[in-house]
């Protein structure tokens, strides 16, 4: 299993990120403070710090006939759990930035993926493969 990464992101309210970390992507809350908390975001550190203001929103880059924000963090899941956090985001009325659908279909590195914003407009990428071959296919 490789190492966590630690990923220190912006905020500007801790309570809507307790819900959107903690109850809608059912992340566990690990320490915190009055200014951040610290998630177990599926196995890697996330911290959410609060500021005053966001900076600058993402520019986009095409990939596939899609604008993808950038910048944007998210994980690698195994496919029928990308499934079930692709319900669990619909029946919650998430705006998709870019709905749930298959990537590069047919080529390598075909791979699940969507994207959207946290409550504060940092982008998620969340993606799965059918085969963790493909990761790093050409």
């Amino acid at each position: 299993m490789p190492n966590p990464f630690h990923l220190a992101i912006p905020v500007t309210n801790l309570d809507d990120a307790r819900t959107f970390y903690g109850e809608l992507l059912g992340c566990e809350e690990g320490r915190s403070d009055s200014q951040w908390i610290d998630w177990n975001f599926f196995g890697h550190q996330v911290v959410t710090h609060c500021v005053a203001s966001m900076p600058t929103p993402p520019s986009h880059n095409a990939v596939d006939d899609h604008a993808v924000p950038v910048p944007h963090f998210g994980v690698v899941l195994d496919m029928d759990d990308w499934q079930a956090l692709s319900e669990r985001l619909k029946v919650a009325e998430t705006e998709f930035i870019i709905a749930p659908y298959i990537r590069f279909k047919g080529q390598p590195g075909e791979q699940a993926t969507m994207f959207f914003n946290d409550p504060f407009g940092n982008a998620l990428e969340f993606k799965a493969f059918a085969s963790m071959s493909q990761l790093f296919a050409k």
